[in-house]
């Protein structure tokens, strides 16, 4: 049976390469307009196996509403995906850069390849989304208006790639989450990672505290978010993705912290997508 998983935006887009790469080519992906809708259908084992949803870029940081859906949700995270994000000026076959006069794509796309779009004098149009904006170009034939988006937006719609690589910045990661129902979320003994929240008792030096403890056992503390609770004045839990070399290693941080924190909540046991 297909696995079939949810993810924001349309098909030919990076969350699709992502699923690909983790969980191969043949995964069918569900479409969403928002995380989410992503959420919401990976929750549900009618219509899906779970999701894939993007929680942090090199450069653009954090994607906030997305550790509030984690926190708000039931999913677990089951794995992680580093997709570098490479943008590719996209057009129908036959259209050269001098048949160009638009170019359509997501308002970052275009101002991720801005050094590059500078230099012509091509009208710059934002849509919703860089592979939607391909699939668009391919259907109208337009012989005038090139695309930004990724390269398997242009195998699945049929372009040419122009120009590849237009991006300015030439080191640029979107971390993929891998989310899982907790009845179908198995944790295999060589995960090395974690993600979890926490509040402290917002007592002078009580995160410090906490975070001594983690160091204590000897592990490396990879991202150290913090987040608004809602309907208090500027109180904050805390997400933590923390690696480790084994289980038992983690199990016993965890012991060690849970006198100091309130609400301790483990997001995922998993294995690190950045080795």
């Amino acid at each position: 049976m297909k696995t079939r998983v949810s993810i924001q935006g349309y098909e030919g887009s990076f969350h699709q390469m992502a699923a690909r790469q983790y969980f191969g080519n043949n995964v069918e992906v569900i479409p969403c307009a928002t995380f989410r809708e992503v959420v919401k259908i990976a929750s549900n084992k009618k219509e899906s196996n779970g999701g894939v949803m993007a929680i942090e870029n090199s450069i653009a940081g954090s994607i906030l509403p997305n550790y509030t859906l984690l926190q708000k949700g039931s999913l677990k995270i089951a794995g992680e995906i580093y997709l570098p994000i490479k943008q590719h000026l996209l057009v129908n076959p036959g259209v050269q850069l001098a048949d160009i006069k638009e170019v359509h794509s997501h308002p970052m796309a275009i101002q991720q390849c801005m050094d590059y779009l500078d230099k012509f004098n091509w009208k710059l149009v934002d849509t919703e989304d860089t592979a939607l904006s391909a699939k668009h170009i391919h259907q109208h034939k337009s012989k005038h208006i090139a695309g930004i988006a990724g390269k398997l937006a242009a195998e699945l719609f049929h372009l040419e790639i122009a120009v590849a690589n237009i991006h300015t910045q030439k080191s640029n990661y979107t971390r993929f989450l891998i989310l899982q129902r907790k009845d179908e979320n198995v944790v295999d003994e060589t995960s090395n990672k974690a993600s979890v929240n926490f509040q402290t008792n917002h007592t002078k030096g009580s995160l410090a505290k906490v975070l001594g403890r983690i160091a204590e056992e000897g592990i490396n503390l990879s991202k150290l978010q913090s987040m608004p609770i809602a309907g208090t004045n500027f109180k904050y839990s805390f997400h933590a993705d923390l690696e480790f070399d084994n289980i038992q290693q983690f199990n016993k941080a965890i012991h060690k912290i849970q006198s100091l924190t309130e609400a301790l909540t483990v997001f995922g046991i998993y294995k690190n997508g950045n080795k």
